[in-house]
């Protein structure tokens, strides 16, 4: 990759030639204040726990002595009615009965209110189901399938449960390196609406559960099952509270699929089953500090700014990296506290790892001597696991006079990002543009009639993380001195994530909006661990989204400032809600999403706090082919986005 010359000296010093590319992305030095601290750090994982009223549940079939295929599961039935999708693959499709209490069967269709062939996914990424809504059941049943000889043997089945009653499961730590043992930790909860609130049952409070276990699937495909315990030593609290842990090892690197397995009871004594389908990148650690104690070399630079060298061993050269860390110094009486907190994209270069602090948030907290660089994480850039941290390093800053003291000091973007480097630097583009993204897997959806002076980035029926993806619109956007962005779904996480971490169009633009979307599940979908789990047998799709999950976009979000997410304008949709019918986006997946959604994204977990919200609108659904029209197609809100776009 070409070398490419810099304004700012202090920027060629601090990252290599491989993140300063001709055209590539330049690495923002990101900063913030003290107020600040309490989001960028990572969350409890409990925060992002997945809440599940469903369960998938793998099929694998035996022979009977005829070589017909068979399989049998115990039903569930929580209420009169029943939905439960039949996943088959390619095969002409199965055999589906109703076992009766008295041991008779019923073809299932028989007892269907509706039978439709369906698609279940997200976009591009779908696989093709048989849906069965079943009404006046009532006692034990079983579900029983059959082939005939040569058909496919496995697939799965999805069974909607009350959504009074949901599983609450989430990794016990975020320790996700290859040769670590992976814990999970799952209980019942009386329902997503109470346990966002706060104010949830949760484990035997909310029902029983009699058996659990883990379904774990490596990247290599092969399938293990690990028992889970209540025991309270397992990281599930207390024994016999109702609370679930367990734990696997994870020898290789690549997307571990652990899905949670619960058989219960809940509060009121009915059967239930429910599963928790979580996706969990496993990384090799490729950078580590130099020494636990390792000292902080500090460089002045231009403009008051200074370079805090962190020494590293980097294994593998010409990798960048997320980094992360808070500065704290003694007030007037001796007492630490939080001055800022500093990180950005980074790559290791000679030894040692570099951020950059302005000296004027020194100067603006009033601290002086005895200096820490505190709660120190490096992390890989595409999902966000810590390779090496550490709690406190001692940190000697060059001392301020007291005129640097007295200042009336503003904060700015030179403090919060760094010094801007020249235009011409950025990109060799000219003029301006309104930049139209689509998502995840996904195919062209903006209707280009209704905007004016616009671009479509296509990176058609792809998978990228949140970094890939805005590496690419960026590189893209090149061919312009300045952009705004108009996005869909992983589209407005992905602009978010270029305009935080890298200098672009972006910080050029002039205009009202700068970043718009539509349907952006900014804290993660439900989705993303079933269709892992889909993908992992059946073997199509775009493939595994950890960004997307909602583990994974907590950990994101524990990197994006709150000044970044306010140039984002959101906003969210879902189907039209009569009180007379059953109404939803997409049949299928509203058997995992919590109402309201797009049929993709919950409206709960399409928020974006720190951002402005533009309203959430109905009648509208997350792409076409569901019951309403697509939200991107939506003229009138494309017309307003148009019209008030940076360009």
């Amino acid at each position: 990759m070409k070398k490419q010359l810099l304004a700012a000296a202090v920027t060629s010093v601090l990252f290599s030639s491989a993140l300063l590319a001709a055209n590539g992305p330049v690495p923002k030095q990101l900063a913030g204040p003290a107020d600040d601290i309490a989001s960028m750090r990572l969350p409890d994982p409990a925060a992002a726990a997945i809440h599940s009223k469903s369960a998938l549940i793998a099929v694998e079939m035996l022979a009977d002595k005829a070589g017909r295929q068979q399989w049998q599961m115990s039903l569930p039935t929580e209420t009169s009615d029943l939905r439960f999708l039949v996943f088959s693959g390619e095969a002409s499709g199965w055999d589906v009965e109703i076992g009766n209490p008295d041991g008779s069967s019923n073809n299932a269709k028989s007892l269907a209110r509706q039978v439709r062939n369906t698609e279940f996914g997200l976009l591009g990424e779908s696989f093709p189901a048989q849906q069965f809504d079943l009404v006046g059941l009532s006692g034990e049943r079983t579900l029983k399938l059959s082939a005939q000889p040569g058909q496919e043997r496995g697939g799965f089945v999805l069974v909607e449960g009350d959504a009074s009653t949901e599983l609450a499961s989430y990794p016990a730590h975020r320790n996700q390196k290859v040769g670590a043992r992976m814990g999970i930790v799952a209980m019942l909860t009386d329902g997503s609406d109470a346990a966002l609130s706060g104010e949830a049952k949760l484990g035997n409070a909310a029902g029983r559960i009699q058996h659990a276990s883990l379904r774990v699937t490596s990247p290599n495909g092969a399938v293990e099952t690990h028992p889970m315990f209540d025991d309270g030593l397992h990281a599930d609290s207390d024994a016999n509270d109702g609370i679930y842990g367990g734990d696997f090892a994870t020898p290789q690197e690549g997307a571990w699929l652990a899905q949670v397995v619960v058989r219960g009871t809940n509060a009121a004594g009915r059967s239930l089953i429910r599963t928790a389908e979580h996706v969990i990148p496993v990384v090799t650690p490729t950078i580590e500090l130099a020494t636990d104690k390792a000292s902080i070399g500090v460089r002045s630079t231009d403009n008051g700014r200074w370079l805090l060298d962190i020494p590293v061993v980097a294994k593998r050269k010409g990798q960048h990296y997320r980094a992360y860390a808070e500065v704290w110094g003694q007030d007037a009486q001796g007492t630490m506290k939080a001055i800022a907190w500093v990180g950005g994209m980074a790559e290791a270069q000679d030894g040692k790892l570099s951020l950059a602090l302005d000296s004027r948030w020194v100067a603006l907290s009033k601290a002086q001597g005895r200096f820490e660089l505190r709660n120190l994480r490096i992390e890989d850039p595409d999902h966000f696991v810590s390779l090496a941290q550490a709690s406190a390093l001692p940190l000697s800053l060059p001392k301020l006079d007291s005129k640097a003291y007295a200042q009336d000091i503003q904060i700015d973007d030179s403090m919060r990002m760094g010094n801007r480097p020249a235009q011409a630097n950025v990109s060799k583009g000219t003029g301006s543009r309104l930049l139209l993204v689509h998502g995840y897997c996904s195919g062209d959806v903006w209707p280009a009639s209704n905007f004016t002076n616009a671009s479509k980035f296509l990176d058609l029926n792809a998978n990228r993380s949140h970094d890939d993806f805005a590496r690419r619109i960026q590189t893209f956007g090149n061919t312009w001195a300045s952009y705004g962005i108009v996005a869909h779904s992983q589209g407005g996480a992905a602009a978010l994530h270029l305009y935080n971490y890298y200098w672009s169009g972006l910080d050029y633009a002039t205009g009202s909006r700068l970043i718009q979307s539509v349907g952006t599940p900014y804290q993660g979908t439900n989705l993303a661990g079933i269709l892992a789990s889909l993908g992992s047998w059946f073997g199509v799709g775009c493939g595994t989204n950890s960004n997307l999950s909602y583990s994974g976009a907590s950990s994101w979000l524990a990197g994006i400032p709150t000044a970044s997410r306010a140039k984002v304008n959101y906003y969210t949709t879902s189907f039209t809600d009569r009180s007379w019918v059953y109404d939803y986006c997409h049949a299928a997946t509203d058997l995992v999403l919590s109402d309201p959604d797009d049929g993709t994204t919950e409206k709960a977990y399409g928020q974006l706090s720190g951002a402005v919200n533009r309203g959430h609108a109905t009648g509208q659904c997350h792409t076409t082919g569901m019951r309403d029209p697509a939200q991107y197609q939506n003229s009138s809100r494309n017309s307003t986005m148009n019209t008030n776009a940076a360009r």
